[in-house]
């Protein structure tokens, strides 16, 4: 097989010397069985390192025939570490293995990128989890209800996983502002509410599909962010 550009997802250890490595390829996830790991391709097979990889094998478990750096590794540290963690968590629990998203690959390693550079966190991770929940056909207009009529700014809506945004005649809890769900359409994160809003969102339409199993990444995160106490 010819090489492939790829990003280590994640990576254990795997019988004496080996590691079993998830990959996010144009051609989807896959898992393989890199040898040697505690050499150099130990060193290289890390997260948000930018890689070409040559699989072999025709099995659900391949074998990585050769594995080269392709880039400058995306040094990521603090809350920056801790996204590029739950983006690939994300990616490990949604993404159908051997499922080809060339689309999702070039978008994830454009946020790698942007979180390496310190770019605001908050909107390149509802980017993302917007562009995952299309990508696999979760996706849903934030323009229009489920009626298929536009979103009134002083309306209020909820949403139902499976079709859409459904309007609703009060205030109630988990609801989202129509005014909220236009700036979101529009990416426009400057109005007032939007990106919080946007957070309740993504969570809300991300829960049903990872199957009532928290994220370690997300849990790891907020324990780290809680004050320690004497």
């Amino acid at each position: 097989m010819t090489a492939q550009p790829a990003y280590v997802l994640h990576s254990r250890a795997y019988r004496e010397s080996s590691a079993l490595v998830d990959f996010l390829t144009p051609q989807g996830r896959l898992r393989a069985v890199l040898r040697g790991a505690r050499g150099r391709a130990g060193t290289l097979a890390r997260p948000f390192v930018p890689l070409d990889v040559e699989f072999r094998g025709r099995s659900d478990l391949k074998n990585v025939a050769r594995l080269e750096a392709a880039g400058i590794p995306n040094l990521l540290s603090g809350e920056a570490l801790f996204s590029g963690l739950y983006l690939n968590e994300l990616l490990i629990r949604l993404l159908p293995a051997e499922d080809p998203h060339p689309a999702m690959f070039e978008h994830y390693a454009m946020t790698v990128l942007a979180l390496a550079q310190g770019r605001a966190l908050e909107p390149l991770l509802r980017a993302f989890e917007w562009r995952l929940l299309d990508e696999l056909g979760y996706g849903f207009a934030l323009d229009r209800d489920v009626r298929g009529q536009p979103i009134a700014v002083s309306g209020l809506y909820r949403l139902r996983a499976d079709a859409g945004l459904e309007p609703v005649g009060q205030l109630q809890p988990g609801v989202f502002q129509g005014a909220e769900l236009l700036a979101m359409a529009e990416a426009d994160w400057t109005a007032p509410g939007a990106l919080a809003a946007a957070k309740r969102l993504m969570r809300q339409a991300l829960a049903p599909h990872l199957g009532g199993r928290p994220l370690v990444s997300r849990e790891l995160f907020m324990t780290l962010k809680e004050p320690t106490r004497d």
